[in-house]
Parts: C-alpha cells; structure tokens; sequence
C-alpha cells in the first residue's frame, strides 16, 4: 500500500493561504533541506486546481531558464501530477492530468496501487478531505512563528474531531517548526477527574 503524505507552510495561527505573502523571510537552509526531503521515493503529486495552476505557472519556466532551482522544477515536471477539480481542465505542464471521478474512491484505489509515495502540497480542500478519510498517513506542517491574523486556516469548522500523533518534530533556526502528525485513535472519554490525578501526582 503507498503512503500518501501532505506538506503545509502554516502560520503561527493555523493559516495556510497565500503563504507567498509571509512565508520566504524563513526560507533557509534547513527549510530548503526539509522541503526538498518531502519528495523522496515521491511519483505522484495529488493537487487541488488552485495550487496547480500556481505551481504550472512557475515551475515549467524555471526548469527552462535552468538556474539554480531547475534540478527541482524537473523532479516537479517529471512527476505523475493529478488535479482535482470540477471544472473540465487543459494541461500544458507535462505528466498532468484531472482526477477522474470521485475523489475518495479514486485516492483509495491509488493508495492501493503499486508504486511510490504519493504527495500534497497545499491544496487545502483536498487535504481536509483526505484527512477526514483517514487516507492521509503523514501530515507535515512547517509552522512559522508569525501570526497571520488573516485568510484560511487548515482545520474548518465541523462537528466531528480529528486525533493527531506527533510523529517527529524539528526546530529550524529561524524559529520555524517542522512537525509531523499522523491520524489517531480516538482520544477517548477523560476529563478534568483523569486531568486532576496527573495534576496531583505532578505536586508530589
């Protein structure tokens, strides 16, 4: 079964839109190494249409004008990328294609297809779908110590919880924290009495 991981530049208060506007003042050296591992063993790059037609309006010129970021710009292009939109699509970037029918099932049957590592970046919408799903095996957040104040935060508003186990965590010098969750049992039915003991003990 091929894991499918997700990676999100947020801020300090949960957003994750236009991190264009806030993010690159914490680019260095460790957030380079760090976004440049998300793509080991990755052959296909699951995308909303909206962070596509970011990524195919820049990466396919700098893979062309070959400085210093073009080795990165051709594992993007050389990639199997998969678009999930309603709206009927064209493609110029090579190895793109829309995601045919329901986006669930057809996540499912990836997962369950021989192959590499299958990888978001960004796509918000498709994240909290996944995520929901339980399809989602590594959610990677680089949480920048900024508050934005403003635009779309990872989580919506919903009845249900989602569970989270911290799998790894990092600290960059520049503040920024890259942390690694995975889904979670059920957090189960403690309250302040379980709360109150570990308080107690930790008086003693």
């Amino acid at each position: 079964m091929r894991k499918i991981t997700a990676s999100l530049f947020i801020s300090l208060d949960g957003v994750v839109e236009a991190p264009d506007q806030w993010h690159f003042p914490y680019f260095d050296d460790d957030m380079g190494a760090a976004v440049g591992s998300l793509f080991d063993g990755v052959d296909t790059i699951l995308f909303g249409r909206k962070t596509y037609d970011s990524f195919a309006g820049a990466w396919p010129e700098r893979e062309a004008e070959g400085g210093e970021d073009a080795g990165f710009a051709k594992i993007l292009g050389d990639v199997r990328k998969i678009v999930a939109s309603h709206q009927k699509l064209e493609f110029t970037w090579r190895n793109s294609e829309q995601l045919q029918g329901d986006l669930i099932e057809t996540v499912t049957a990836l997962k369950n297809e021989p192959g590499g590592v299958i990888s978001l970046s960004g796509s918000i919408s498709v994240v909290r779908q996944l995520l929901a799903a339980g399809l989602l095996d590594e959610l990677h957040l680089l949480v920048h110590p900024i508050a934005v104040r403003h635009g779309m935060r990872l989580f919506d508003e919903a009845e249900t919880t989602i569970p989270l186990r911290l799998l790894s965590s990092k600290t960059f010098g520049s503040g920024v924290l890259h942390l690694v969750y995975t889904r979670a049992e059920s957090t189960g039915d403690a309250g302040y009495e379980e709360a109150k003991a570990h308080l107690s003990q930790a008086a003693e």
